[in-house]
């Protein structure tokens, strides 16, 4: 039995998600697939043939299938289904929003946020904001998995050679349409790609102390910018800069957390950073728990000083 990988895509490149996707799914046993679901989306699937480890590409192409359309995509990959032990999915935005579909119309349960697969049928995934790790295993005859992308190293993309197969589309559900999306735009990497991440909390006070204090800091080490909840829902900085257990999921090489108490969402969403740095004046903030090298400090003064010496 093989296992399928759905891509995630922008019907030219395959996001990084996928390839730590990929390396779970080897995990699992058996041959690893990947399905490319989209529109135009061509060189998407030869960029997939190129991942190392995938045996195949699977290339459905559609008008309707564009805008990864949660119905249409659960409705393709159910289409394709027959034949794999698992499917799995990144656990990202949209990975999480077709994955549930999927397995409904499979009539099976899903296994939510998968940090290592310890046999075929048996995985570990985080539960209570990451405080604990459930081992979960599955009966049922396809395993539908989401994949928290931090708990796997990337598999390499090139390399390979697989062959791309076209498949048949499915129809148009009608369902959801496309009307048009907001995209932010910035010089900075993807946070959840970033190898180092300066992020701000509510003691920054005001969006432009958030900008004033941490973005010199974040140019010098050409870092993505990142923010507790508090820090987005206080409107110093954009939804999607929210690192958390309701926001992204990361795990750079350096996450330098500035005024952020640690509150335990918070720490979900960061704390498999390989080193972590604390600038907090509170010694008693339960970042510091979990900090490799912690500053006890004024931000305001700590963080311009450190700017300086960069």
């Amino acid at each position: 039995m093989a296992a399928l990988v759905i891509a995630e895509h922008d019907n030219t490149t395959i996001k990084g998600a996928t390839l730590n996707t990929v390396t779970a799914a080897l995990a699992c046993g058996g041959d690893v697939h990947v399905m490319v679901a989209g529109a135009n989306a061509a060189a998407a699937a030869q960029a997939a043939a190129r991942i190392v480890g995938v045996a195949k590409v699977l290339h459905a192409d559609a008008p309707g299938l564009d805008h990864g359309l949660a119905e249409n995509v659960a409705a393709q990959v159910v289409a394709v289904s027959k034949g794999y032990s698992h499917i799995l999915f990144p656990a990202t935005a949209a990975g999480k929003n077709v994955a549930p579909r999927v397995a409904a119309l499979l009539d099976v349960a899903q296994i939510s946020d998968a940090i290592k697969v310890i046999s075929a049928d048996t995985f570990e995934r985080p539960i209570y904001a990451g405080n604990a790790i459930a081992t979960v295993q599955s009966l049922d005859p396809i395993v539908v998995i989401t994949v928290r992308t931090t708990g796997f190293d990337a598999a390499a993309s090139s390399g390979g050679s697989a062959a791309v197969e076209s498949v048949a589309a499915v129809n148009d559900s009608g369902v959801s349409t496309f009307v048009g999306s907001e995209i932010a735009k910035s010089d900075r990497p993807e946070l959840t790609a970033a190898k180092i991440i300066v992020s701000g909390g509510r003691a920054m006070g005001s969006s432009e102390k958030f900008n004033e204090v941490l973005t010199p800091l974040a140019d010098k080490l050409g870092a993505a910018l990142g923010a507790s909840r508090a820090a987005v829902d206080a409107g110093y900085a954009p939804n999607d800069w929210q690192v958390g257990q309701t926001g992204k999921i990361v795990a750079p090489s350096l996450y330098v957390a500035c005024g952020i108490s640690g509150a335990i969402q918070h720490l979900a969403g960061m704390k498999d950073s390989k080193v972590i740095v604390a600038i907090n004046k509170d010694p008693e903030a339960p970042i510091f728990s979990v900090a490799d090298y912690g500053l006890e400090a004024d931000l305001f003064t700590a963080v311009p000083e450190l700017v300086k010496s960069l």
